[in-house]
């Protein structure tokens, strides 16, 4: 049954948020209504995708079911960069009211755009993405992702104001600050990186202040991948619920799915952004169930319309219910990306391996880095890992017991014999943003 009232449905659901809960039948004809009309628009107004529809004998009027989608054209990263800046545009510059872009550290950077009506639409993804997390009018949020060119603070800013909390705007960085905040303003819920609230909470500990003394109950976490060990380790150390969102600037930024109370999976706000899980190889649409390639087309999105994303995420679409009521499809959380793969003496080890490995043995702190190196032609791969300062002491034979324990769970996870680099507390780099977690020193030790 859809609440309709502010004042009987409770601390964080607001009207916006009936969409999480519209029968599956109406729900599927609005996908269906909206996905024909951004075909027509990018066929209209997207040369690329003109180009690709023309190639395949393909029309706007081809779409007559929700299936029809899977015959249309894959767009992906290089497109954007192809076509840069302005290339996949749909919309003329006199509607476009904002622009965002990537870092381009690995290239040209990716630029997105929105038009006032994608604006209105982002905000009221970010309101439900809130409502998801319990998060109401009232309620005091601390905004450290960045503003800027970055989609991450202005997407959470504009959300937070919508569904009526308080925000703080203090963006990412000077972390005393942050500690300084949280307490004298009463922060209830703060969003970051998971990587960077880590370093916060490490920080305030140096500062004297326990966050688990603190009105702080929540916090809304994103832009990098983090593993259900790292979120222990946040809920404990920090005394809140730690909620999983996902986004990418390509699709609109962060409002694409986001965890209930449940914290059972990511609902998918699939009246704007439909998604598909694809065979990675051979680019088949796989069931609900089936793990593969995340595959997603905004449905309202005006000024850049993005047809078949492949995000290069890897998850799968869970369609049972959801003990909160949604009737939403939820995605399982993104432990890994196909294209962050890497083959170390033909096994293939992902980063979220290595971190479930080092955050199962007690002792190790959530602190790490993946150096990969190559000797004598051969991949090697090095681990180094922050530990408690207690091992810091004469007792070699304990240094050396936990290293060795570190070691044999990497090889229980990955198969693989790696060498572990035991670092003391406060000694490996800190992110302020999305952490980097894989150092690539191959070329430079050929």
């Amino acid at each position: 049954m859809l609440r309709e009232n502010w004042n009987d449905a409770g601390p964080g659901f607001h009207p916006v948020s009936a969409s999480d809960y519209l029968p599956a039948a109406q729900l599927r004809e609005l996908q269906l209504r909206r996905l024909k009309h951004i075909v027509g628009r990018a066929y209209a107004h997207v040369p690329l995708f003109r180009e690709r529809m023309d190639a395949r004998g393909l029309t706007p009027a081809s779409i007559e079911s929700l299936a029809d989608l899977g015959r249309l054209p894959f767009t992906v990263k290089a497109d954007l960069r192809d076509t840069y800046p302005f290339g996949l545009f749909a919309s003329p510059m006199s509607e476009i009211v904002r622009l965002h872009a990537s870092s381009g550290t690995t290239g040209k950077p990716i630029v997105v755009a929105y038009t006032q009506e994608d604006i209105q639409v982002w905000s009221s993804v970010m309101l439900r993405t809130f409502a998801a997390a319990g998060i109401s009018r009232g309620d005091i949020v601390q905004n450290a992702f960045g503003y800027g060119l970055f989609t991450g603070g202005l997407g959470a800013h504009y959300g937070l104001e919508a569904i009526g909390a308080t925000v703080v705007p203090v963006s990412g960085g000077n972390t005393d600050r942050q500690v300084m905040l949280l307490r004298d303003f009463k922060v209830n819920a703060i969003c970051a990186t998971p990587s960077y609230f880590l370093h916060l909470i490490e920080r305030a500990a140096e500062l004297g202040i326990d966050l688990r003394d603190l009105p702080l109950r929540a916090g809304v976490f994103g832009a990098e991948p983090w593993t259900p060990a790292m979120r222990q380790r946040i809920e404990a150390d920090a005394g809140i619920k730690a909620f999983d969102i996902y986004g990418l600037s390509e699709i609109i930024g962060p409002g694409v799915a986001a965890e209930c109370s449940a914290q059972d999976g990511l609902h998918v706000f699939e009246d704007h952004f439909y998604p598909e899980v694809i065979d990675p190889e051979t680019g088949a649409v796989l069931p609900d169930g089936q793990e593969g390639e995340l595959v997603l087309t905004t449905l309202s999105k005006r000024a850049m319309p993005m047809i078949r994303y492949r995000t290069r995420d890897i998850t799968r679409l869970v369609a049972e219910p959801c003990a909160c009521g949604r009737t939403l499809r939820r995605m399982e959380r993104v432990g890994r990306r196909s294209d962050d793969m890497m083959i170390i003496h033909g096994i293939n080890v992902f980063p979220s391996q290595i971190e479930a490995a080092l955050l199962a043995v007690e002792g190790a702190l959530p602190h790490y880095r993946i150096v990969l190196r190559r000797a004598h032609g051969l991949d090697q791969m090095h681990v180094e890992i922050e530990v408690g300062p207690e091992f810091f002491s004469d007792r070699i034979g304990a240094m050396e017991e936990l290293r060795r324990r570190i070691a044999h769970s990497i090889l229980n996870v990955t198969g693989l014999h790696v060498t572990v680099r035991l670092a003391e507390p406060h000694s490996l780099p800190r992110s302020e943003g999305k952490a980097k977690r894989v150092w690539d020193e191959r070329q430079d030790s050929q």
